[in-house]
């Protein structure tokens, strides 16, 4: 203080007479702070290193703080320095690790402000995820990049290995103990480090010292923040499985092998399998597997890693054991290889002894690769046997099949009903509760798009991608097609910088093994935001790359797609003979597949062809010809019930009309109102930007337009005020336990409602703590139903 503030008298009575007990030395130093008119901080770092009367004072210090002086505390590791109080009514903030390091989102504008538009996105997000959004990281990575002929490229080497990267780690595990390295280098194979699990593979007594050591002082370790144990900096696992390769190969396989045998000991079996099978324990791999993938993929979503065991498993193998038939049938049908599931499924019911549930779940199977392969007929054809009263007991099986009842209904035009059969699905308990649940919301937000309620898609969404890019990882497919949604939700709010954001780095995983509706959307958006920038030639990249993906998944559906998108962006520049062309590239494909195809396919197409025409028809200027394909294309989109479909041809039909020399105003009001209470606030300027013109010239005439208002992002919901009952003083709840009561009334657990709030699960165990007293509640229940009854929160 003495040099900072420049006052060399500071506390000289304190230093000359020490006060009995460190609580009097702080009561003494604040008095001093208080007395200089400078705003002071005062920075304690390593705060968890501290003795217990130091951290005693550093508690009251904290509490008595003087209004000129700011604390920062910053520690490595979790302790409690008694702060709730101060952090329940705003007079502390809690700064986790995750809030220091970038988000995806932070990362991207950090690249763009340092080397604008001459690395993409996806490159970007590799980045931002090999780093984990470290700072220093970035700024390495950059650093490197900015001095480059093509930055790309220097950023997907760093990714990949090598160079600088590799340099920087080796310098940083050099700085460590050669011990502490033997010990990192051997868990390095594991992808959770528990404290017994390393200690059982490495060996080592001092194992849990060592790593609690290494968490406070260096950032290769730290713990984990979801649950017990610890976690490897990404850079520093890939710098250290190198060196675990580089051990004789009869240690390495003793290794796996202790690793096989703690985690099967411990249930972790599909882990287990996998170190078992780098041991050489071939037979004991095949076991666990059979034991452990169905569950892997039914209840907790890991496709990839079942996929990754389809391709690792010999034949012989898998023909032999049938318990790994089915998860393999099931993996492959939610992928682009769907057509492999059918052999697997014919092998599975070759078997002796089949039931009826077994025939229910392969037709569930072979109904999943009909959704994938974009063959609406087949999937209807194999699920409508067993519509109702299905075989099954399993509580996951009826509730895959609660989910494609929902979809069933969907694609005939109600998606209303298909909210209701879905909420119909039973209850599951276990680790499978979360994932189904998840499917469940995914289909619910594929009918709120399908209406155009992008406002409802949107707040049920965000919160289940949140959670399952935590259980999942943030390129698993299912999370791929939530972010593809959501994604679409977003770009019709008018906010294409978040919508380009989700889609990040994912475009390659829906490419494989995203259902056809999440592909297109993703297309689409990314197309979209590309136009909007001034980036055609991006858009017909994009739509030439979503056609060529219909052409080998076999989905000509997307091909349509595809090329109506294309007549809508040569439309917006009336290019009349390139949009006529693209037309008869539709109806050739058309010609040859709608005599092989159903009802619902030709129907889910027909609509797209006729506004494709009507789109050919602006670009020629044709406008009185343009009215009728615009009508039937209408007519269609109402009676399936796409809302957006309907209200983007009602627009265009306004302004065809309007060009055609008729009145259109009052269809052009419809179309502007329903826009407005969907919130769809980029409808129009994506139709055409003649239209977005005429919008705005017709409401500078006229007084009864309804002016676009851009709608509210959904959050809590708004607190109700009410005069009765009116709570006493003491069950006034603070602003964040408020929060949390409203995030509790949304069923999140206590991990996610941190999330939402960017604290710590500690703290949110405090709150409600605290809430349980304030309420004299019994369980989370009651929580919400008290808060509501005494118009603590909305109802």
């Amino acid at each position: 203080m003495r040099h900072a503030a420049a006052r060399p008298t500071f506390c000289h009575a304190l230093l000359s007479s020490m006060p009995a007990s460190p609580i009097d030395a702080m009561t003494a130093w604040l008095a001093e702070v208080s007395q200089y008119a400078l705003s002071t901080v005062l920075f304690i770092d390593d705060a968890d290193r501290l003795s217990e009367p130091a951290r005693q004072a550093l508690t009251y210090l904290l509490h008595n703080a003087t209004p000129n002086l700011r604390i920062v505390v910053a520690a490595r590791a979790e302790f409690d320095l008694n702060v709730q109080d101060l952090l329940s009514y705003g007079e502390c903030v809690a700064v986790s690790g995750s809030a220091l390091r970038f988000q995806l989102g932070e990362t991207l504008q950090l690249v763009a402000e340092r080397l604008g538009d001459r690395v993409d996105r996806d490159t970007v997000a590799r980045l931002h995820e090999v780093t984990e959004g470290w700072p220093l990281g970035l700024q390495l990575a950059l650093t490197v990049a900015a001095g480059a002929a093509d930055p790309r490229s220097e950023i997907l080497a760093l990714c990949s290995g090598g160079g600088l990267r590799d340099d920087l780690m080796e310098h940083m595990l050099r700085l460590l103990d050669a011990e502490d390295v033997g010990l990192l280098t051997r868990v390095s194979i594991l992808e959770h480090l528990y404290p017994d699990l390393c200690e059982a593979v490495s060996g080592m007594p001092d194992t849990l010292a060592r790593l609690e050591r290494m968490s406070r002082d260096t950032p290769v370790l730290s713990q984990a923040e979801q649950g017990t144990g610890y976690r490897l900096h990404n850079l520093a696992r890939l710098a250290l499985q190198r060196k675990f390769a580089a051990l004789p190969g009869s240690e390495r396989a003793e290794l796996h092998e202790r690793a096989a045998r703690w985690l099967s000991s411990m249930s972790e079996l599909e882990a287990a399998a996998r170190h078992a099978l780098e041991a050489g324990r071939s037979d004991f791999a095949y076991d666990l597997a059979e034991r452990s993938l169905y569950d892997s993929l039914m209840a907790e979503g890991h496709q990839p890693e079942v996929m990754a065991w389809i391709d690792r498993l010999p034949a012989d193998v898998l023909e032999a054991r049938p318990r790994l038939l089915l998860p393999a049938a099931w993996s492959l049908a939610l992928s682009e290889r769907n057509d492999e599931a059918a052999r697997l499924v014919k092998r599975l019911l070759a078997a002796p002894g089949v039931t009826d549930e077994l025939r229910c779940e392969c037709d569930l199977i072979l109904s999943g690769a009909a959704i994938f392969a974009d063959d609406p007929d087949r999937f209807a054809a194999l699920h409508d046997p067993w519509a109702d009263n299905p075989p099954l007991v399993a509580p996951a099986l009826l509730h895959v099949h609660a989910n494609r009842t929902a979809y069933r209904t969907l694609i005939d035009g109600n998606p209303s009903l298909a909210r209701l059969k879905q909420q119909q699905a039973p209850h599951v308990h276990g680790n499978a509760q979360g994932y189904l649940n998840q499917w469940g919301e995914l289909v619910i937000g594929l009918t709120y798009l399908w209406e155009g309620q992008v406002l409802l898609a949107e707040k049920l969404l965000r919160p289940t991608l949140a959670r399952a890019e935590i259980d999942l990882g943030r390129r698993n497919p299912f999370v791929c097609m939530l972010a593809s949604f959501l994604a679409a939700a977003v770009w019709e709010q008018d906010r294409p910088d978040d919508a380009v954001t989700l889609l990040a780095d994912r475009l390659d995983v829906l490419e494989r093994r995203g259902l056809p509706e999440a592909v297109l959307l993703a297309f689409r958006t990314l197309a979209r935001a590309a136009i909007q920038h001034g980036q055609e030639h991006r858009a017909m990249e994009l739509l030439d790359a979503m056609h060529a993906l219909g052409v080998a998944r076999r989905m000509p559906r997307l091909c349509v797609a595809s090329l109506t998108d294309q007549i809508r962006m040569h439309a917006r520049r009336y290019r009349a003979e390139t949009a006529k062309r693209l037309l008869d590239d539709i109806d050739s494909i058309l010609a040859q597949e709608i005599p092989v195809r159903g009802p619902l396919w030709v129907r889910s197409v027909q609509a797209m062809r006729d506004l494709a025409a009507g789109y050919a028809l602006v670009a020629a200027r044709r406008w009185r010809e343009a009215v009728e394909p615009l009508a039937r294309a209408y007519q269609q989109a109402s009676q399936a019930r796409m809302g957006r479909l309907s209200i983007e041809i009602l627009g265009l039909r306004a302004f065809v009309l309007d060009q055609a020399g008729e009145r259109s105003q009052d269809l052009l009001r419809e179309a502007l109102d329903l826009a407005a209470a969907y919130g769809l606030m980029r409808v129009f300027s994506d139709v055409h930007p003649d239209l977005g013109a005429w919008i705005d010239r017709v409401r500078t005439t006229s007084a009864t337009l309804p002016a676009p208002v851009r709608p509210v992002m959904p959050g809590p919901a708004p607190t109700v005020h009410r005069m009765e009952p009116r709570p006493t003083a003491s069950l006034v709840l603070t602003p964040k336990e408020r929060e949390v009561v409203e995030l509790l009334s949304r069923n999140l657990s206590n991990k996610e409602i941190g999330l939402a709030m960017d604290v710590g699960e500690e703290t949110i165990k405090w709150h409600m703590k605290n809430l349980f007293a304030k309420l004299d509640a019994g369980n989370r229940k009651q929580v919400v139903a008290r808060a509501r009854l005494l118009g603590l929160i909305g109802g």
